[in-house]
């Protein structure tokens, strides 16, 4: 804190030890950056204030200052004495500044955070307990990470420029990180050494073969550790398990540690008796359900306690959360030892049941760019109902589901707890991170350069559109989501436009969403790069869609509906696509979906719950009252092959003329027919133009996501979809639209087809899909996919989620129902990872192998990378 000189006197100015004076000024002296004034008040002293010299004024003036953290020096020195008024010298010298920090000894990416942990900013008062504090946090942060022989120096130099600064430099020496080479266990007979490692859960010896959890040694957690050793006993009935001693021995020449622990088992035990007493609010027969255990079993204590109060999972089926979920809030349940005979224990469940409590003062903290009704909408908890810990647990995942807060820093805090009102307050603290996204890409593909532009604001306010002085840049805060994207290159353009309001009219949960796209395509020769403008392929798309959520069976369930319309329009586009390269195609058509959703509580980074939904597609039967007989089409005259060209010869002499029906005989000749269009060839174009006019379909999807924690923070998800695309009619036939492609990254720039890309890792983008006779992809109607991605998260901060994943994928599609066999799959495995900032989505990489021959091939498809951007979490 500095030092403290007591007060002096100049030896031309004597006086006696405790005279009282008049304090007539107080000079400060010393070079200081404050204003004289400002130190003089904080010192507390005054003029015309008696002051007592030596005495404790000048102390407690000294400790004032002291307490102030800014001064070195802090010195009283008497200037002269005149009559009965004195005047003093204040002589400090003030600590230093910080003006930069250089931190050597660690990667780059760091520093920054160390920086930010121990808030080294600009200007930083430089003084004893920030270098000591410092120092001690980057210590023990490398020792938490296993570097136990951390080293941290600290040295400041002052600025060349400004002398009342210091440049700090931080050298930080990890040295090599301390390992466990082994730990062993002596004493135990029931359980080997294996179960208790096992039983260690962040204290691992040495193991190559471990990926998740390195070999570290951590004080605390090991206390922990040999906690949960004795647990494993006690979940085996060995309730007088304990630690007699234990050691941990270190190794200088090797940089390791053994761990030597022994044990004392003591005798097996069982569950006697087991009584309830203090329950009036439910039955013993109903707390037997929950507890599950009944006598004569093998005493479990772990299993107990779980049964009481699951710490573990908030969300757990034990009785504390029975009585908590329905209002007591107060309750309070043991587990008591009662009499032991032999090996056989007696337990009495106490219960304190309490008063019922209310929810009554609920509030929101942090959002500061979220207005508050977008986020109490979501609360289930509501003043003056009955306090429930369920419903809280549901509200930090509806506010984390929002996506504009980040889901790891919701905290509910518990404030004004009254057991005699029984009332509760209920304080949510949330923070705020980036919900708009921003897309810019170039790259070179198709033969030309394709420049994309996305914007997506998912935090809109439309209602402050007009408001000038909401545009920072943009009006936000009402939980809307707009989205602009363009994208284009010599032969493409695509616009789109989409909004959504998740509680259209404001009172219910009902999403309303709507979007606007168009696209043109123009004839592009890949080989030459030359690029026809007068013939295209134009799309124009306008969907419209309600989304409520149910009540029935749970309030998870969401019914969704839309209608939407596709208009396609060929002008000389003959390019393979279709078999018409002139004409239109109408797609008017009505989706019905059902999802149930309760997975979280990270949008981003999912740790339990799952998410079902099945979707159907429909359009009018237009086959059932337009009349049109489209398997005879093909007898049809106007639905045969003309000649359209100028008089001339048919490949065998004979004359043939313009409107002259024509036929291609079995040499492949063509041969005129005259006007016996009975004998030509049928105009497929002319035909499927017709059938393909309006669309006709029915399309039906599934997909089943679940999310399941399986250690630590490893997270396996298990996902399978199904999509099949049917006819009304079969003399129409399926479309050649709406159909789906699978293999590769899931990734899809345009869809001149209405097309949907199914993701298989380790094999290129559409090659498992279904081909014609020249080797084209003709799409599938039918297809099924299986999925199972281990995750593990690296950070899960706000500002960046990033998290490695291993998968294991098989799927298959098909062209027709009968060629349909769910066990004839492609497989394929590989590993990844996904990184997530909120300007700019996610990002992600993919290695996967494809352990089958592509169709037509005999060999296994090998490696292949994907790159992802901006897909499903």
């Amino acid at each position: 804190m500095g030092s403290f000189s007591q007060i002096k006197a100049q030896e031309r100015v004597p006086f006696d030890q405790g005279k009282k004076y008049i304090l007539a000024k107080v000079s400060v002296v010393g070079k200081i950056s404050f204003n004289e004034q400002t130190v003089v008040t904080f010192s507390g002293l005054q003029k015309g204030q008696e002051i007592t010299v030596p005495g404790e004024e000048i102390s407690s003036a000294i400790k004032k200052l002291g307490k102030l953290g800014l001064f070195d020096e802090i010195a009283f020195y008497v200037n002269k004495v005149e009559n009965d008024s004195i005047y003093l010298d204040l002589d400090i010298v003030e600590l230093p500044k910080l003006n930069e920090v250089k931190i050597i000894g660690v990667k780059k990416s760091k520093i920054e955070g160390l920086i930010k942990d121990n808030n080294l900013t600009k200007n930083k008062i430089v003084n004893e307990n920030l270098i000591t504090t410092t120092k001690n946090y980057i210590e023990n942060k490398y020792k938490k990470e296993g570097f136990y022989n951390t080293k941290v120096t600290i040295t400041n130099t002052p600025d060349s420029i400004n002398g009342h600064q210091v440049n700090m430099l931080v050298r930080i020496d990890k040295g090599d990180k301390v390992k466990i080479s082994s730990i062993d266990f002596t004493g135990n007979k029931q359980l080997t050494d294996s179960q208790l490692r096992a039983a260690m859960k962040d204290t691992k010896q040495k193991n190559f073969i471990r990926v998740f959890k390195a070999s570290k040694f951590i004080p605390e957690k090991y206390k922990t550790d040999l906690e949960k050793v004795i647990s494993a006993y006690k979940e085996k009935g060995y309730r007088d398990a304990r630690i007699i001693y234990d050691s941990v021995q270190y190794n200088k020449k090797k940089n390791t540690l053994a761990i030597k622990i022994n044990v004392e088992e003591g005798n097996k035990y069982y569950f006697g008796n087991i009584k309830f007493l203090g329950n009036t609010v439910y039955s013993d027969q109903l707390l037997n359900r929950y507890l599950g255990i009944k006598k004569g079993e093998t005493y479990n204590g772990v299993l107990l306690e779980k049964r009481i109060a699951d710490k573990s999972k908030p969300d757990a089926e034990d009785i504390t959360n029975l009585y908590q979920n329905n209002g007591y809030l107060f309750s309070n349940i043991n587990a008591v030892e009662v009499k032991t005979v032999n090996d056989t224990i007696d337990f009495e469940i106490r219960v304190t049941e309490g008063p019922i409590a209310y929810f009554n003062k609920i509030t929101v903290v942090g959002n500061d760019k979220t207005n508050d009704h977008v986020i109490y909408r979501e609360l289930r908890t509501k003043p003056g109902e009955k306090y429930s810990k369920e419903q809280l647990v549901r509200t930090i995942r509806e506010i984390g589901q929002l996506g504009f807060f980040d889901p790891e820093a919701i905290d509910p805090k518990f404030k004004n707890v009254d057991a005699g009102a029984g009332t509760v307050d209920i304080e949510y603290n949330v923070v705020e991170k980036g919900s708009s996204q921003v897309e810019l890409q170039g790259g070179y593909g198709g033969g030309g350069f394709i420049g994309t532009l996305g914007l997506s604001f998912n935090n809109f306010s439309a209602r402050k559109i007009f408001d000038k002085e909401a545009y920072k840049p943009l009006p936000m805060g009402d939980g809307q989501k707009v989205a602009l994207r363009l994208q284009g290159s010599t032969y493409f353009q695509t616009y789109s436009l989409s909004f959504s309001e998740p509680w259209f009219g404001g009172k219910k949960p009902v999403q309303f969403s709507s979007s606007l796209s168009y696209s043109k395509q123009f004839l592009n020769n890949y080989i030459t790069r030359t690029v026809d403008k007068s013939k295209s392929f134009n799309i124009f798309t306008v969907q419209v869609g309600l989304a409520k959520r149910l009540t029935v069976p749970d309030d998870y369930f969401v019914l969704s509906q839309s209608v939407s319309y596709q208009h396609y329009d060929l002008n000389n586009y003959n390019t393979g696509l279709f078999t018409f390269g002139n004409g239109a195609s109408r797609n008017l058509a009505y989706t019905i979906g059902l999802s149930r959703s309760n997975k979280g509580v990270n949008p981003i980074f999912p740790t339990y719950g799952s998410e079902f939904s099945i979707t159907a597609k429909v359009t009018p039967p237009y086959s059932l009252f337009n009349g049109i007989d489209y398997g005879d089409l093909k007898n049809q005259k106007e639905y045969k092959s003309q000649y359209t060209g100028v008089n001339t010869s048919d490949d065998y002499g004979q004359p043939l003329n313009t409107g002259d029906y024509i036929k291609t005989d079995a040499s492949g000749k063509t041969v005129s027919v005259g006007s016996d269009y009975a004998s030509a060839d049928t105009d497929v174009a002319k035909v499927d133009q017709k059938k393909y006019n309006w669309l006709e379909y029915y399309k039906v999807k599934f997909r089943g996501d679940w999310y399941t924690k399986v250690y630590g923070k490893l997270v396996l998800r298990t996902l399978t979809e199904f999509g099949f695309l049917g006819a009304y009619n079969q003399e129409r036939g399926v479309i050649p639209f709406e159909r789906f492609y699978l293999g590769g990254d899931g990734m899809a720039n345009y869809s001149m087809d209405g097309r949907e890309t199914i993701q298989l890792r380790g094999y290129p983008n559409n090659s498992l899909t279904p081909v014609n006779a020249a080797g084209d992809a003709i799409g599938a109607t039918i297809y099924n996919k299986f999925s199972m991605e281990l995750r593990y998260p690296i950070t899960l901060k706000a500002s960046a989620s990033i998290f490695a994943l291993t998968f294991l994928e098989a799927g298959s599609s098909y062209p027709t129902f009968k060629d349909y066999n769910p066990f004839d799959l492609n497989r394929s495995a590989g590993a990844g990872l996904r990184v997530f900032m909120p300007a700019f989505g996610l990002l992600g990489i993919d290695f996967g192998y494809g352990f089958d021959a592509l169709p037509g091939q005999t060999k296994a498809n090998g490696w292949e990378t994907h790159f992802i951007i901006g897909q499903q979490f």
